[in-house]
């Protein structure tokens, strides 16, 4: 078993910096003004009339992945859209409890989201609250995870099984990343406490099935080779690109 150090969890959550920017959280008032908390994404409805640029961040966020990456069918754009946001929540859950001991509470009604901005700039986190590190399946799967798949589902032609791959392939990322990063700067006590966390929570239902636990790749597709130009992810479960 490794021993989790428990470190203060500073008010800027400056330590995830040098990560990489997936594992960035700002914290604070964003500069731009106020942004909906990711609990407002999660429950907004797709026939709201509010005319606020984002009265549905879902459907905002899912049409300019979709004009970004050119996708030929929506599915396609619900994929990538999903899996960037599985990979940031992942990272800045995991590189805080794997550096800090503790991760800070991400509770989506305290976590804004902003659907037109990218990593590091697209999360703000408006009060650092510490939870034990043991927390993160809740405060990730549980959630996030969870009501992400539910409100995609809910209005997409996309499977569970497609979703939860995307989350077991981004939180194997966030695994990888951090231990180049732990190997790069003499902190291996870093890789082994993410390593040991991801273990648990690959162990969970949703995702124990998603990786194949001896070479990890996916169980399922992300859909990304049906891109014009796109390829085979690193970690796909195809070894050529299917015929359409």
């Amino acid at each position: 078993m490794v021993l989790l150090l428990f470190v203060d969890l500073d008010p800027q959550l400056a330590a995830l910096g040098p990560l990489g920017g997936f594992f960035v959280l700002r914290t604070g008032v964003p500069p731009r003004g106020p942004l909906p908390t990711l609990a407002q994404a999660y429950t907004a409805s797709r026939f709201d009339t509010h005319k606020e640029v984002y009265a549905d961040p879902i459907t905002f966020r899912i049409h300019k992945v979709t004009q970004s990456i050119h996708a030929p069918e929506p599915r396609i754009a619900v994929s990538v859209a999903h899996q960037a946001l599985a990979a940031r929540l992942w990272s800045v859950a995991l590189g805080a409890a794997a550096l800090y001991g503790r991760l800070p509470d991400l509770d989506p009604r305290l976590l804004h989201w902003d659907p037109d901005g990218s990593a590091p700039d697209d999360l703000w986190l408006s009060e650092v609250r510490p939870l034990p590190a043991t927390a993160i399946g809740e405060v990730v799967r549980a959630g996030h995870l969870a009501p992400l798949a539910a409100v995609l589902r809910s209005r997409y032609r996309i499977s569970a099984g497609l979703l939860w791959g995307n989350a077991g392939s981004a939180l194997a990322g966030a695994v990888r990343q951090l231990d180049r990063w732990a190997q790069a700067n003499g902190r291996t006590e870093v890789g082994d406490r993410a390593r040991t966390l991801a273990a648990d929570l690959f162990a969970h239902p949703d995702l124990s099935n998603t990786l194949d636990p001896t070479t990890l790749r996916r169980r399922s597709c992300c859909l990304y080779y049906r891109l014009p130009g796109g390829g085979l992810c690193g970690d796909c479960c195809f070894t050529r690109p299917p015929e359409h």
